[in-house]
């Protein structure tokens, strides 16, 4: 027998929770200049309550070929990754803005 999730009632295997979490979401992408001139690519607007926020910066992080961090629900990626990282957040169903 599956486990049945807790908000939408629908076995874990076609669980659509994260989706819909996904689409209510507007994240927005930039860069901000750190120490010694390295830039920093930041992801902002998430909100990781129906959403596996440690397996995206996995995700991001093996995509763009770089070091990151999650601090305060916002993802730090090293270096400048704007066009890669929207790509790869519009691929995964999130509405990304600037």
């Amino acid at each position: 027998m599956s486990d049945i999730c807790n908000v939408c009632g629908l076995p874990k295997e076609i669980c659509v929770c994260e989706e819909i979490a996904k689409e209510g979401q507007e994240l927005k992408i930039f860069t901000e200049k750190r120490r010694y001139g390295k830039k920093v690519t930041v992801v902002i607007g998430m909100n990781s309550s129906n959403i596996d926020i440690n397996g995206l910066i996995t995700y991001l992080k093996k995509s763009c070929a770089c070091g990151g961090t999650l601090k305060d629900q916002v993802i730090e990626l090293q270096g400048d990754h704007i066009e890669k990282v929207r790509r790869k957040l519009e691929e995964k169903g999130f509405k990304v803005k600037g």
